[in-house]
């Protein structure tokens, strides 16, 4: 797999890189450990595989050997770079001329601005980018022996083609004979297992660390082969992961009688509100999944060690602050986050409905980027779309996912269920629940009308007669590849299904109305031979539908109802 190509998707706070693993079947995220992030112990987030999009500036002269650091010294064009995490430990947080970071939203739209500086040296998005995915070339050559004679790039929709032709231009430059783009939309939808065979209206709601962007795409046959894709609609609000963390903090400032915009202002503490800014970013990952969490003012470690001037007592320092979940969604609530993000989807949809296109057109919506893991957004978007239009549990990697499959030309070509599905029944001595699993994940649909058939008993659960003959569907969530993935229960709480959570997430999908059929006579609790006939099969528009034969009497309850859309 050495010349296997290769993926990038280079984002403005992270970067991945994607190949797909032929062994696997499926793609693989490739983890750098030189310039990856560091892993950290019991994160609810796990970050690990992925690149800090920041590089830090080195003269010639520390990047060249003898003798070429005298000839190169005097040479821009020969400046090198750490790149990643050790770009951020060798800045140390204190935000010099020569570390830059967020390049990538300025290359599309000023790409001359200068951004970063070293001795007289000026660069601009442009130097940055070009050294940044240099450097990024040569430590997956040194950690995987790759010749990298192939290179695709995800490209976001609203960027010029002067973005797409920079990168294709930097790849060349670096030796590579076949350089790929693919649009970041129709990259996540692959990334999500879905078919561009057909065409399909598809809202990629990407909500990441900078920006809430939204992009209704319509897909057609060439998607599959060029990686583009026709926008239908796009809109997006200044609004990510650093101001939600912003917000926290000012929540933190509040309590302890701290002005925010004053230690934000103070350049001599700058070190310090930066640390309050990650510990608020932290905090806010933590909640992702767990109910509370405790905001430190200042780790005990740097109390003790450090020299500077910090405002406050240190007894005040040592304090802490317990943040509940509850209390962060309340505070979602009251910035307007939610109100936000539907008044965004209302515009986008406002503008596709000129092209013809409504909300009940949208097939798909896929959620992309860690902010969407925020308390009460999942829950906003499926009470909107529906759960079963509504994909969301790889929102880190599907982008990188879908580019990789698309660089090794291994494209989905038939539709497939996502998930397991299953129905509820209790053992009759333990009474314990069992799921019968009717639909296993990657089922291609439509379906025989028989793809499922059994002879059931009724329960008879209360010791009466059964009138009613019911039937309670669940989607059973599991990891559908590797790297973390997430799941949503029917309260929308988020659940982590990566390595070190292998259960299964069962959520019951029709408990407000799991009849099936009317018994008459009713089914007797003695009476122990099978009195049903039950069969399950998918339509083509994903619809799972049920036929229930009543052998007591030979007739027909139901014949392919619609029970629940699946996904």
């Amino acid at each position: 797999m050495k010349d296997a190509p290769y993926a990038i998707d280079l984002g403005t706070t992270n970067t991945v890189v994607a190949r797909w693993n032929n062994e696997l079947g499926r793609p693989e995220i490739i983890r750098l450990d030189s310039i990856c992030r560091n892993v950290v112990k019991d994160s609810a987030i796990d970050d690990s595989y992925t690149i800090p999009s920041s590089l830090f500036l080195l003269p010639p002269s520390e990047v060249y050997g003898f003798p070429f650091r005298f000839f190169f010294k005097n040479r821009q064009k020969k400046t090198g770079a750490l790149i990643g995490s050790r770009a951020d430990a060798r800045d140390g947080g204190l935000f010099k001329e020569q570390y830059i970071t967020r390049f990538k939203p300025l290359l599309g739209a000023n790409s001359y601005r200068f951004i970063g500086k070293l001795g007289k040296w000026k660069y601009t998005p442009d130097d940055a980018a070009r050294i940044f995915l240099n450097n990024l070339f040569s430590e997956i050559k040194e950690t995987t022996g790759a010749s990298l004679k192939e290179m695709t790039y995800c490209i976001p929709v609203d960027f010029y083609e002067f973005y797409r032709a920079r990168l294709q231009h930097i790849a060349e430059g670096a030796g590579m004979k076949k350089i790929k783009t693919i649009d970041e939309p129709v990259a996540a939808a692959l990334g999500y297992g879905l078919s561009l065979d057909d065409r399909k209206n598809i809202l990629v709601i990407d909500f990441g660390g900078g920006t809430l962007d939204y992009a209704l795409i319509k897909t057609e046959e060439s998607a599959r082969d060029q990686g583009r894709c026709t926008v239908v609609a796009k809109e997006g609000i200044p609004l990510g992961g650093n101001v939600i963390d912003g917000w926290l903090l000012q929540k933190v400032c509040e309590h302890y009688g701290y002005n925010f915009d004053t230690i934000a202002a103070d350049p001599s503490i700058n070190w310090w509100f930066r640390m309050l800014l990650a510990e608020a970013c932290r905090i806010k990952e933590s909640l992702f999944l767990k109910d509370n969490d405790t905001f430190y003012l200042l780790p005990s470690s740097i109390l003790n060690s450090h020299g500077m001037a910090i405002p406050g007592s240190r007894e005040n320092l040592k304090k802490t602050l317990d943040i509940s979940k509850t209390e962060f969604a309340q505070l979602l609530e009251t910035r307007g986050l939610y109100e936000m993000i539907d008044r965004g989807i209302d515009s986008l949809i406002a503008r596709a409905e000129q092209k013809g296109i409504g909300e009940d057109d949208i097939t798909d919506v896929l959620l992309v980027g860690g902010s969407t893991l925020l308390p009460g957004v999942y829950k906003l978007i499926e009470d909107r779309f529906g759960r079963d239009r509504v994909r969301a549990w790889q929102p880190f990697n599907a982008v990188a996912f879908g580019a990789a499959a698309f660089a090794a030309e291994k494209i989905y070509k038939d539709d497939h269920i996502t998930h397991d599905y299953a129905f509820l029944t209790y053992d009759r001595e333990s009474h314990e629940k069992e799921y019968n699993i009717i639909i296993p994940s990657g089922t291609p649909f439509p379906t025989r009308d028989d793809f499922w058939k059994r002879q059931l008993i009724p329960t008879c659960a209360l010791g009466v007669p059964e009138r009613l003959f019911k039937l309670v569907i669940c989607e059973i969530g599991k990891k559908h590849a590797g790297g973390q993935e997430f799941a949503w229960d029917e309260k929308g709480k988020l659940h982590s299904l990566d390595e070190r959570n292998q259960k299964s997430l069962v959520v019951p999908l029709n408990e407000d109305d799991p009849t099936l059929g009317f018994l008459d006579p009713p089914h007797s609790p003695g009476e122990k031979r099978a009195r049903v006939e039950l069969s399950f099969m998918i339509n083509e528009d994903r619809w799972l539908c049920a036929t229930v034969f009543d052998l007591k009497t030979g007739k027909h309850l139901f014949t392919q109802r619609p029970v629940i859309r699946l996904k």
